[in-house]
């Protein structure tokens, strides 16, 4: 994994405008960690595969980044991206690290099912 490039990012996220994607969105801010300190708030969601189709995307912010789709009836917005993979396959593929190394929001896009 790299610091995401934004101007890179964005212009995968043109490229791939009003095609049908498959999105893999995830946040986790410890939903197991409640069971180790009980002041944690346990919060997390999960979709994976869904296929969406944007007319708008774009990603903000000075990092951590925030990308956001615009759909046809609706949103998808995903908040705490800091590093990218560069991917051989053209999927677009972001990730939210914190202080301590653990991951806490994925964001993926692929023209394939994950």
């Amino acid at each position: 994994m790299i610091p995401i490039q934004k101007d890179a990012i964005q212009k995968q996220l043109d490229a791939f405008a009003n095609e049908p994607l498959y999105i893999h969105l995830e946040l986790t801010m410890g939903a197991y960690a409640a069971h180790f300190d009980s002041s944690k708030h346990p919060a997390a969601n999960f979709i994976r595969n869904a296929v969406i189709q944007y007319s708008q995307g774009s990603i903000e912010g000075h990092g951590p980044y925030r990308v956001g789709l615009k759909l046809e009836h609706g949103w998808v917005y995903a908040e705490g991206l800091t590093h990218a993979v560069e991917d051989e396959d053209g999927r677009i593929i972001l990730a939210g690290i914190n202080s301590e190394g653990k991951l806490v929001v994925a964001f993926q896009l692929s023209k394939q099912p994950f």
